[in-house]
């Protein structure tokens, strides 16, 4: 850890320890699910020593929805994905993020700029100056408020001004230092170059939340986690919290992560709750079981060469991360095309 001890657990590297990390804004979907799948797998495959944790990342207050992490844990348990000791809940960790905060303020750049800087920028300033990237909707930051003098930002914020907290990149000129290079199980070796491609990221919101980047990288410090799997729209966020991390814990450990392609729907936008796409909740009123669900996902990971049923240990057998390796464009998933005809009706071909 650099300026100061964290507090913050450390892993044993021997072990691999995961996480479902799903949020409470409602019902998850078979997307949602896939990627559970795809994590309780990576740890469960690893052996009796594996480990994985559930945290319900609520952290956002005003978008969670009452009573979903008991749906999540009621549809987690219904389709056989087990997880180990208590589960971890963000928004009972505000401490823990604010110990984090402080340590990265009291740091620098190599350049002696500050670490950490305030942003006075509305989100409206900030896409009207910056472009997203491949179509993750990462906006990299244009750095309006980076170099603001020493006297204007204690002006502003005498009076009071609104602003977030950004943790600042090194410069394109700082070589090396400037790249973010770490290999994936699903997409090979991945290289990021913070400023031109990530920039500098909000790890405080103006409203005084932490941000997501902040809070995911503190909790899977402190849960020793060294495993992480999740969507490749999420690449980009890798290098910026192995950024954040390498400055709350110089010697942290390694992590072996595993982004998975996206799961599109029938019109070709990918699965989510904003968009509509069929929860958990519907598909058990549709009268899918718990192996439809599961074969569904293990098919979708490339595991099965067909939708069938199966339960989440018939799937250890067969689990590799080649699979995805070797096809990790997205896939599209319609619920009215052939390969699910008749799931969830009764005398269903996949029963």
């Amino acid at each position: 850890m650099r300026n100061g001890d964290s507090g913050l657990s450390r892993s044993d590297s021997a072990q691999v320890v995961g996480r479902l990390a799903p949020s409470p804004t409602g019902r998850m979907h078979l997307g949602n699910i896939y990627a559970c799948l795809a994590a309780w797998l990576g740890v469960r495959s690893s052996g009796a020593s594996g480990v994985l944790r559930l945290r319900i990342e609520d952290i956002d207050g005003p978008r969670v929805v009452e009573d979903a992490d008991r749906w999540i844990m009621d549809d987690l348990d219904w389709l056989g994905l087990d997880w180990d000791g208590p589960v971890v809940y963000q928004s009972r960790r505000a401490a823990d993020y604010d110990q984090a905060l402080n340590v990265l303020q009291e740091q620098h750049l190599a350049d002696g700029g500050p670490l950490v800087y305030p942003c006075f920028c509305s989100r409206a300033d900030i896409r009207a100056a910056s472009a997203p990237n491949e179509g993750d909707g990462f906006l990299v930051y244009p750095g309006t408020c980076r170099n603001l003098p020493g006297d204007v930002i204690e002006e502003r914020l005498g009076r009071g001004d609104r602003h977030s907290l950004r943790i600042a990149v090194p410069a394109d000129s700082a070589g090396s230092d400037a790249i973010c290079r770490f290999d994936d199980l699903v997409f090979g070796a991945r290289s990021f170059n913070l400023p031109r491609d990530v920039g500098d990221v909000v790890i405080r919101r103006a409203d005084g939340l932490v941000s997501y980047q902040l809070a995911v990288t503190v909790d899977d410090l402190a849960m020793g986690v060294n495993q992480i799997v999740r969507g490749r729209d999420l690449l980009r966020s890798t290098a910026i919290q192995t950024w954040i991390r390498s400055h709350l814990r110089m010697d942290a450990p390694p992590v072996q992560y595993a982004h998975l392609p996206l799961i599109d729907g029938a019109d070709g936008r990918r699965m989510s709750k904003r968009f509509g796409s069929p929860d958990m909740q519907t598909l058990r009123e549709q009268g899918w079981t718990a192996r439809q669900v599961i074969g569904v996902c293990g098919w979708l990971l490339g595991l099965l060469d067909h939708p069938r049923p199966a339960n989440a240990q018939e799937l250890l057998d067969c689990f590799t991360w080649k699979s995805l390796a070797c096809n990790h464009e997205d896939r599209r998933l319609d619920f009215e095309g052939p390969a699910l005809a008749g799931i969830g009706s009764k005398g269903s071909k996949l029963d």
